[in-house]
């Protein structure tokens, strides 16, 4: 269990970086292309696109490839691509390799995440929160790596750094790989799961979400538009962070890509206490408060125009939201029991369009209507998640009520 921890640690942290380098170098890669910020939105649009498509192949490429084959292809196309960026090809094959490389870093989200979610069972708010910390770390190191190489003028590097880190992993994973762990059952693939989930005892879990009005693929519809939403002002934040910083206040490119490390360090920081923060209070609760406080940062950011304020914001925007990505996992993973692998691949591709359409959307903003326009959009986001989780948890709270009502007559 240790090792997958850890193995899962350094994917995270590896399409960390791989996923957030665009907005670190957003600025300077527009500039230096000579387009649009819309057209940089194009750009993280595409990847993310990708990702979705990749996300949404994974468990049928399990089926046909295997896990650690799937697992290593990805890291081998990621590691591709990554040096493809590098070489700073015509803007047109940049947006050509973008969804390549998101495909590689769907596969390997989604893979990676269904095996510990599987693997720590009734540790698996702790464990998801342990390797998405390092996902964080891997988004904290992009804003300083990313500043240096801007200053140094060499910031198309920080592809090559990505790439250097795929290779790791992918020999990380060649020489680890878990072999008992995953051969045991609880990592069974999904349609045996779905078998031995439907043939034995029915949990209370799957009782709770097939008494929902349109059973548990209706709170997995929930929480697919929550993901959507959460991952599209998460993506939007970070990629455009430094823009509005250099747009409003006048700062330079490196000095405003270090306001996403204090981002990133709250959600590197937040992460560690999220998982049993959430076992405490229960991952309802505490998602519910995430994105009240939440709402209250961007609200503040709105109404905020000076520079040391926004990087307070930005922090305190971090710890709000560091666990609510992984805490969603498992909620969505306990309302929907038995299909770990399709409900993660479900989650993740949706957080993946919404990661890809929200940037897009939010580029046209700053294009048309400026910083102030593009605040507000990141607090109206954040106010749908609400919206949206608080339905997903009311219905999945009745429908256990009326389980236990059932039981008892």
């Amino acid at each position: 269990m240790a090792r997958l921890i850890l193995l899962g640690c350094m994917a995270y942290l590896t399409i960390g970086l791989g996923e957030l380098v665009l907005g670190a170098i957003l600025e300077p890669m527009v500039h230096a292309y000579g387009v649009q910020y819309s057209d940089g939105g194009q750009l993280v649009m595409n990847q993310f696109l990708g990702g979705l498509f990749g996300t949404l192949c994974a468990p049928w490429l399990i089926r046909r490839m295997g896990r650690k084959a799937l697992l290593l292809s990805a890291f081998g196309v990621m590691t591709a691509m990554e040096i493809a960026y590098t070489a700073l090809p015509p803007w047109g094959a940049m947006l050509t390799i973008a969804p390549v490389t998101g495909f590689s870093f769907g596969v390997i989200e989604t893979l990676v995440g269904s095996l510990v979610i599987s693997g720590a069972g009734a540790n698996a708010n702790v464990a998801m929160t342990r390797v998405e910390t390092f996902f964080g770390v891997g988004a904290l190191i992009v804003p300083f790596a990313g500043a240096a190489l801007i200053e140094a003028g060499q910031w198309r590097l920080s592809f090559g750094v990505v790439g250097v880190l795929a290779v790791l992993s992918f020999a990380l994973w060649l020489r680890f790989w878990p072999k008992q762990l995953l051969g045991g059952r609880s990592l069974e693939p999904a349609g045996e799961a779905d078998a031995s989930a439907a043939s034995g005892d029915e949990s209370s879990n799957a009782r709770a979400g097939r008494s929902v009005v349109g059973g548990p693929g209706f709170i997995l519809a929930i929480c697919a538009l929550f993901f959507a939403a959460y991952v599209g002002v998460e993506m939007s934040f970070t990629h455009y962070l430094p823009s509005l910083l250099v747009k409003s206040n006048g700062l330079s490119d490196a000095t405003a890509t270090l306001a996403l490390a204090a981002f990133w360090g709250a959600m590197t920081i937040g992460r560690l206490f999220a998982g049993r923060l959430a076992d405490r209070i229960g991952g309802a609760v505490y998602l519910v408060a995430s994105c009240l406080a939440s709402i209250v940062c961007f609200l503040l950011m709105s109404v905020t125009s000076g520079a040391p304020a926004m990087f307070v914001l930005a922090f305190l925007a971090g710890l709000s939201m560091s666990g609510i990505f992984a805490i969603a996992l498992v909620f969505a993973n306990q309302a929907v029991p038995g299909i770990t692998e399709r409900t993660t691949s479900v989650l993740i591709a949706c957080g993946l369009l919404g990661g890809g359409l929200v940037p897009k959307i939010t580029g046209w903003c700053l294009d048309e209507y400026g910083t102030t326009a593009t605040k507000w959009l990141f607090a109206g986001t954040a106010v749908l998640m609400l919206a949206i989780i608080g339905v997903a948890v009311y219905l999945y709270r009745r429908a256990r009520r009326s389980v236990v009502l059932l039981e008892g007559a």
